[in-house]
C-alpha cells in the first residue's frame, strides 16, 4: 500500500499527535486522517484548525477502518492500548508510536495479533509545553525519527512507516530498541534530570533570599527550561528506561565531581581544559 491511499488513525492529540496529524494534512499525504481523542472538545478544535478530517472519542471505532494506527500518548498509555487494541485493528494494520522509550513499548508490541505490524518509533523534536493547541505542522521538519521495526515486520510495512516519516518532514534514522534507550537516557532525560537538579538547588539558595528568582536570567532559564516539562511523562521515561538512566546519572555524577575537585585544588589548567573540550563539542553540534 502507499501512503497516498492509506487512511491513518493518530490516537491522542496532544502537542506530538496534533502536529503529527496537521502535517499529514497539511501535505495531503495520505487518504484520511483520523483523530481520536478522549473529549469531543479537542476533536473540534482539531477539526477546527484543520489538522484531522473526522475525529472519534470511541478508540475501537476510529481505528476500525484504518491502515495505519499511530500511538501518540504518554509510554504508560502507549503500553496499555497495545495490551487493549489488538482485536480492534484492520488486519495487516501498520502500528506505530511516537512515544520515548522504546524497548519496553517494543517488547509489548511483539504481542499484537499475527499480522499485525508493529513499527517501533521516536521523533527527535518536541517543547517544553504540551497540548493540541501548541501542535504546529512543522514540528516535525527536519528531525529526526527513530524507527524501530521488529523482526515479524514487514518489509512492505517499513517502507510505509518511512514513508509517513518522511511526509511530516523528518528524516528515518533505525535503531535498535535497547540501543535507542541508551542513547536518549543521555541526550534527553539525563537533561531533565539535570534541569531539574538545578531548579532544586537554586532553590535552596534562594529559600532565605528570594531576590535570586528576579536575577534568573538567560544562562538559567535556557538550561533548567526542560524541568518545566511534563512530570507524568517524566515519570513514564523513568519507570520504562530505568537502568540507562540511572548509568547517565552516575557518569555525569562522575563529571560533577572532578570539576569540583579541580575547582578545590584550584586547578585552572584542568579546569580550562574540561570547559574548552565540553564547548568544542557543544559547537559541533
Amino acid at each position: 500500500m502507499e501512503l497516498s491511499e492509506a487512511r491513518v488513525a493518530v490516537v491522542g492529540l496532544g502537542l506530538m499527535g496534533g502536529s503529527l496529524a496537521a502535517a499529514l494534512c497539511a501535505r495531503n499525504a495520505c487518504r484520511e486522517v483520523i483523530g481520536i481523542a478522549r473529549r469531543q472538545s479537542s476533536l473540534h478544535t482539531a477539526l477546527t484548525l484543520r489538522f484531522i478530517h473526522r475525529g472519534e472519542t470511541d478508540l475501537c471505532a476510529g481505528m476500525a477502518d484504518a491502515d495505519i494506527v499511530v500511538l501518540c500518548t504518554p509510554v504508560g498509555d502507549i503500553l496499555q492500548k497495545l495490551g487493549e487494541i489488538g482485536p480492534w485493528l484492520k488486519p495487516g494494520a501498520l502500528v506505530l508510536d511516537v512515544g520515548s522509550t522504546k524497548a519496553a513499548i517494543c517488547a509489548a508490541m511483539a504481542d499484537l495479533p499475527a499480522g499485525i505490524q508493529p513499527v517501533g518509533g521516536h521523533p527527535m523534536c518536541g517543547k517544553e509545553s504540551s497540548g493540541l493547541t501548541m501542535a504546529e505542522p512543522g514540528l516535525y521538519q527536519d528531525r529526526a525519527f527513530v524507527l524501530c521495526p521488529l523482526d515479524r515486520t514487514a518489509v512492505e510495512a517499513r517502507s510505509l512507516a518511512e514513508a509517513l516519516v518522511r511526509a511530516v518532514g523528518a528524516r528515518p534514522t533505525y535503531l535498535e530498541p535497547a540501543r535507542h534507550d541508551r542513547l536518549v537516557a543521555a541526550i534527553s532525560h539525563l537533561p531533565f534530570m539535570l534541569a531539574t537538579s538545578l531548579v532544586l538547588a537554586a532553590e535552596r539558595v534562594g529559600a532565605d533570599d528570594p531576590i535570586l528568582w528576579s536575577l534568573a536570567a538567560g544562562g538559567f532559564r535556557d538550561t533548567s527550561r526542560v524541568a518545566a516539562g511534563s512530570v507524568p511523562m517524566m515519570m513514564d521515561i523513568l519507570a520504562t528506561n530505568r537502568g540507562p538512566i540511572l548509568d547517565v546519572l552516575r557518569l555525569a555524577q562522575t563529571e560533577l565531581a572532578e570539576l569540583a575537585e579541580s575547582l578545590r585544588a584550584d586547578d585552572a589548567a584542568q579546569l580550562r581544559q574540561r570547559l574548552e573540550a565540553a564547548a568544542e563539542r557543544r559547537r559541533r553540534i
